[in-house]
């Protein structure tokens, strides 16, 4: 039940992303993104990933793998697309 709660949010909070991800790849447009928070969120995504897999916990490790990626992109048109 608990691990089933945190598949949960962990789909939840990784889905969040998309709309963002969406919207910047077919736009090109992230004059509106702060590139500074979205170093700050992927570098802390990136940490929270290297935990979930030390600690094998797999919502953590599934979420953050996904959301790295998606915080990635947004960050790498951020800085393609200035």
């Amino acid at each position: 039940m608990v691990e089933n709660l945190g598949l949960l949010a962990a789909l939840l909070t990784t889905a969040s992303f998309i709309p963002q991800v969406y919207k910047v790849v077919m736009t090109r447009d992230t004059t509106s993104i702060s590139r500074s928070m979205y170093v700050v969120l992927t570098c802390g995504v990136a940490c929270w990933l290297a935990y979930g897999v030390l600690t094998r916990n797999l919502p953590i490790t599934l979420a953050n793998g996904a959301t790295l990626f998606l915080a990635g992109t947004v960050l790498l048109y951020k800085m393609r697309y200035r």
